[in-house]
């Protein structure tokens, strides 16, 4: 069974930082692609940051040069340093994981997000 959970969260000024960790169950991290996503007040759930089994990293534009995805295969745990915080990036952010259950088909994991909130 796959499991992850999010910890990290807090409230923080603008221009702040946080890292946040996400600490997985029931599949490696160095052998699958891990993002971390967030959803604000009233808007949909976005991807922001993924590594892949490789290390590559990607970030969405909103994100790329202020966050940093990164992973510590010995405990298993996926982290998102994020730097120069502003007030857009409040939201709660998720840990998603998923497995291939067909050729065209998968299934997503998520955990139960944890809370940041960046006051101006």
């Amino acid at each position: 069974q796959v499991q992850l959970e999010e910890a990290g969260g807090d409230l923080v000024r603008a221009g702040g930082s946080l890292e946040l960790s996400c600490k997985v169950a029931g599949i490696s991290v160095a052998r699958n692609s891990i993002n971390w996503c967030r959803q604000a007040p009233g808007k949909a759930r976005e991807c922001i940051a993924t590594i892949s089994r490789d290390l590559t990293t990607n970030y969405t534009d909103s994100v790329k040069g202020r966050f940093d995805i990164s992973r510590a295969d010995a405990i298993n745990t996926v982290f998102l340093r994020m730097d120069n915080l502003k007030t857009e990036d409040t939201a709660v952010y998720y840990c998603n994981a998923f497995i291939f259950t067909g050729w065209t088909t998968r299934r997503d994991f998520w955990g139960p997000g944890t809370q940041v909130t960046v006051s101006s």
